[in-house]
């Protein structure tokens, strides 16, 4: 199995095997940004296959075998959305942490395409672990070092990766209602008793060892002034960190969903927003 299909099949057992969480019966039309490889959009077309699905990435999406009702464009979702407004009944965002240079704009071109009573859905995992920070453990340091140098690199780039403790807020921000925020972790390595947790850790640390060089390269290289070199003797020590059994770490995962108002709540709230304004003014 590639690192991409471990890691969709790590969401999937976050998620208990669904694709989603939002209450969806039967949507006209999906889209999936950010859908790198596409296997998530493969299996949302499968699930729904009366459904029209597009799926966006910066790059081509390699799958030979998409189903029919599955089109993949080439797109960034920082630019202008070309969408028709209230066009999609369900917006899937997976893993773009790191990768958005304005959340805000994100979840307003999120509503603006949202039908009315469309539901939108947006999963991250915190780049921040369970590691004690003021430890001197060389796995304490090894993920607390990780996590800041990550964190700071992303402030040259304006591009956050403390997205998954605002998304509720920011939701509602743009208009969003019936918020739902489900919170998960991710052990790193199979060190749970739970059974449940023990599998999820296994993927977890797979997800860890096979994913941090594809993670820092860029980072530490073009912003931190790393060598080619230095990250890897960084990726290889890290990896021995990752796959000690004997370190028990874990860090948090979110899912969070959310609707469109209709119409007639939107204008409901805004009467009851007017009515507001004129008891403070006193008129």
């Amino acid at each position: 199995m590639s690192y991409a299909s471990g890691r969709h099949h790590l969401w999937l057992l976050t998620l208990h095997d669904k694709l989603f969480l939002a209450p969806l019966t039967d949507p006209g039309r999906i889209l999936d940004i950010g859908s790198g490889t596409g296997l998530w959009a493969v299996d949302i077309a499968d699930h729904f296959p009366s459904a029209e699905v597009t799926a966006t990435d910066l790059s081509p999406i390699l799958y030979t075998s998409a189903p029919p009702n599955l089109t993949y464009e080439i797109d960034d979702a920082n630019l202008p959305w070309t969408y028709p407004p209230n066009h999609f009944d369900f917006i899937h965002i997976r893993g773009l942490t790191g990768c958005i240079t304005s959340w805000p704009n994100t979840y307003a071109q999120v509503y603006e395409h949202l039908q009315p009573g469309g539901w939108v859905e947006h999963l991250e995992f915190s780049v921040e672990t369970s590691a004690d920070a003021r430890s001197e453990n060389e796995a304490d340091r090894m993920f607390t070092n990780f996590s800041n140098s990550v964190v700071g690199a992303s402030q040259k780039t304006g591009m956050t990766f403390h997205i998954i403790h605002q998304m509720s807020e920011l939701m509602e921000e743009a208009g969003l209602v019936d918020i739902h925020d489900e919170k998960f972790i991710w052990p790193i390595g199979p060190w749970p008793k739970d059974a449940y947790l023990k599998d999820l850790g296994r993927w977890g640390e797979r997800n860890w060892s096979e994913g941090i060089e594809g993670w820092v390269m860029a980072l530490y290289t073009r912003l931190l002034g790393w060598t080619y070199a230095e990250v890897q003797d960084f990726v290889h020590d890290f990896r021995k960190v990752i796959k000690n059994r004997k370190n028990h770490f874990w860090h948090e995962v979110r899912c969070v969903y959310a609707r469109k108002p209709f119409d007639h709540e939107v204008a409901r709230a805004e009467r009851k927003g007017e009515k507001g304004g004129d008891a403070v003014s006193g008129d």
